[in-house]
């Protein structure tokens, strides 16, 4: 039997704590972010990046289309808010980690999709389920991710430790961060 590591990264790295995860603040921001429009700006930069990190992603999507989309929308996510803009590769280092690039992944405690996001996020935006389809979970997972980074003034090993609510760990961020200087990093 085959299990998503998304799974066994729920048993590793600690189920994240849905009561951490539910601050108002960060519902009001997950809200705005999900009705604002699309974000491409340069349009040349994100082609390079899009064809350096194409190949890469070969190893764990098969679908030249699904590729595409979810290296659009890393970059345009990742990229999204200019006063915190964020690595688009070290987000596809998370995604290997949380899911190895599976839509359809649920961890233990629940958590869905490409970058994991907490079921409850949709129920509390008042959305649809919709965590399985690719841009609202990149675009909820890169915004939860963000205002942790904002919440742990820039500390990276702290902010992803909250994301994955193995807060005070340091073996998640570790992961993450080795995974991005060895695999992914552009």
């Amino acid at each position: 039997m085959i299990w998503s590591l998304a799974l066994i990264s729920g048993a590793v790295w600690g189920a994240p704590h849905t009561d951490e995860q539910r601050e108002p603040e960060l519902k009001e921001l997950l809200r705005k972010i999900l009705t604002s429009a699309d974000c491409f700006g340069d349009r040349y930069e994100a082609e390079v990046w899009h064809k350096a990190m194409e190949p890469r992603l070969r190893a764990f999507v098969s679908r030249y289309e699904d590729r595409v989309e979810i290296l659009d929308h890393v970059y345009c996510e990742a990229k999204r808010d200019p006063d915190l803009q964020m690595p688009p590769d070290l987000i596809l280092a998370l995604i290997e980690v949380e899911s190895r690039f599976d839509a359809w992944a649920v961890s233990r405690s629940g958590a869905v999709g490409l970058m994991q996001v907490m079921p409850f996020w949709p129920t509390q935006l008042g959305m649809q389920n919709q965590l399985v389809r690719t841009a609202p979970n990149i675009r909820m997972g890169c915004e939860i991710l963000r205002y942790y980074l904002r919440a742990e003034h820039n500390n990276w090993a702290r902010a992803l430790a909250r994301y994955n609510g193995s807060a005070g760990r340091n073996s998640y961020p570790a992961l993450i961060l080795s995974r991005w200087q060895h695999a992914w990093r552009f």
